[in-house]
């Protein structure tokens, strides 16, 4: 490793692990820089060995990994961890689901593992428990997920939902219907695409759930021997459910009383008031900004060229009055063109938002040539935007003026309405609208008859 770091010739190395190893691995290859913790007694092989204080470590881990980072004079951008998945990972795992999906049914996912040990893996009769209370209660559908270790714990779980309908009187269960067991089939990318297609994720602390966190899936988190507050679901929109038990957290493989009651104190009905809490149920319109909502001025960097539409403010009006949220959803390269200042972008976001009553404003600054995940049709804001304010993507509506707006709708599987005064020849949106007023009319129309 020393040779091929050495053949490579860094000039900096930021050392995230706290072991040895990593520290002498760097020095050996005589890496000018070597920044990291003073951890595991490697201080002399640092060139720049930060302390570990009380505060660090009172923190969430994300912070712990930043302050390695910010101490190397490295400004971030953004805290919020994102795992980047290809529209095609994501289309793949949205027809593997394909039969159990439904606009109407909650797809929820469940990790009923954790490689750790015993001592954070909630019982598989609560789990069995609870996925009984997301069919019969919510109606919904479950995928069971796992690596091959864990597939017994999976089959576990499925044997004790079948003895129960059993018990009940009732002889078969298809569960095929209602339950799809991933467990040990799934290699890492596979995983976390499948995972990227529930409404919400149940899991104990494992790898998993920092996936479904990275992915911004509203996730319900089972903590019993372990730290909340330092490797608990990164931001908001999730449900951490813990006991206050006088041992926990202890930090220990297996539970040293041989009790562990800080998971059997965790019940299903627990659990399941958790996954009711964070299920996204909230419909919403996703809506571009120039053309859609004002003129498109091309690069409009002026109050005084800012026009609202006519119809627009009456047409968000109704869409409100039917429970509808408002998410303005902007791509503005001008921002890394240095052709629009970013304060305005802001500032009239700030406006419309006041002034058309929309509820969040996002804009993406960057270049099409960076590829970042939050221009559209990225669907990065969209997915913040569930988590923040619980929209279901699902029951939601996207609408703009360009084909990149309604290729977002279709990325995370809401209708699309393109406006074009002269329909195109090729697009996926599902209804072509003259204006805003013409699509407010057609989604209350069709929202009508889904009643």
């Amino acid at each position: 490793m020393q040779k091929s770091c050495a053949l490579k010739k860094f000039d900096s190395s930021i050392l995230l692990q706290n072991a040895f190893d990593a520290a002498l691995i760097t020095w050996l290859a005589r890496i000018p820089e070597r920044i990291g913790y003073i951890t595991d007694f490697r201080s002399l092989l640092l060139t720049k060995a930060l302390p570990v204080e009380d505060d660090i470590l009172s923190q969430h881990q994300v912070y712990y990994y930043l302050n390695i980072v910010n101490s190397a004079g490295i400004k971030t951008a953004g805290i919020q961890p994102y795992l980047h998945l290809t529209n095609d990972e994501r289309l793949r795992a949205r027809e593997h689901i394909h039969a159990l999906k439904d606009s109407h049914q909650p797809l929820v996912g469940i990790n009923p593992g954790a490689t750790y040990g015993s001592s954070k893996r909630w019982p598989p009769e609560r789990y069995a428990d609870l996925i009984l209370k997301i069919i019969n209660e919510l109606n919904g559908r479950v995928v069971i997920f796992g690596s091959p270790s864990e597939t017994e714990i999976a089959y576990s779980i499925m044997s004790l939902i079948k003895a129960k309908y059993q018990g009940k009187g009732l002889q078969t269960f298809n569960s095929e219907s209602f339950i799809l067991n991933m467990s040990g089939k799934t290699s890492l990318r596979e995983l976390a695409a499948l995972i990227s297609q529930c409404n919400a994720f149940i899991t104990n602390d494992s790898g998993p759930m920092h996936m479904a966190s990275a992915l911004l899936v509203p996730i319900v988190a089972i903590f019993g021997s372990t730290n909340k507050a330092t490797t608990g679901p990164f931001g908001q929109g999730h449900k951490v459910i813990s006991k206050n038990i006088r041992c926990a957290p202890c930090m220990k493989r297996e539970c040293p009383d041989l009790h562990l009651k800080c998971m059997t104190d965790i019940t299903s009905d627990d659990v399941f008031a958790g996954l009711k809490e964070v299920l996204p149920r909230e419909r919403a319109i996703f809506l571009d900004k120039d053309g859609t909502l004002i003129e498109d001025r091309n690069y409009l960097n002026s109050f005084k060229d800012l026009v609202v539409f006519p119809e627009v403010k009456e047409s968000l009006n109704k869409l409100t009055k039917q429970g509808f949220k408002l998410i303005g959803i902007t791509n503005q390269s001008g921002i890394a063109r240095e052709i629009v200042d970013k304060d305005f972008v802001i500032k009239s976001n700030t406006y419309l938002k006041d002034k058309l009553g929309i509820d969040d404003f996002y804009y993406c600054p960057h270049h099409p040539d960076e590829r970042c995940p939050c221009r559209k049709p990225g669907l990065m804001f969209a997915l913040m935007a569930r988590i923040k304010h619980s929209v279901n993507l699902e029951t939601s509506y996207v609408i703009g003026d360009k084909e990149s707006d309604i290729m977002l709708a279709h990325n995370i599987n809401a209708t699309g309405i393109l406006l074009a005064a002269h329909p195109p020849e090729n697009t996926l949106a599902s209804y072509i609208a003259k204006d805003l007023k013409d699509a407010t009319d057609w989604i209350l129309e069709r929202e009508s008859k889904s009643i």
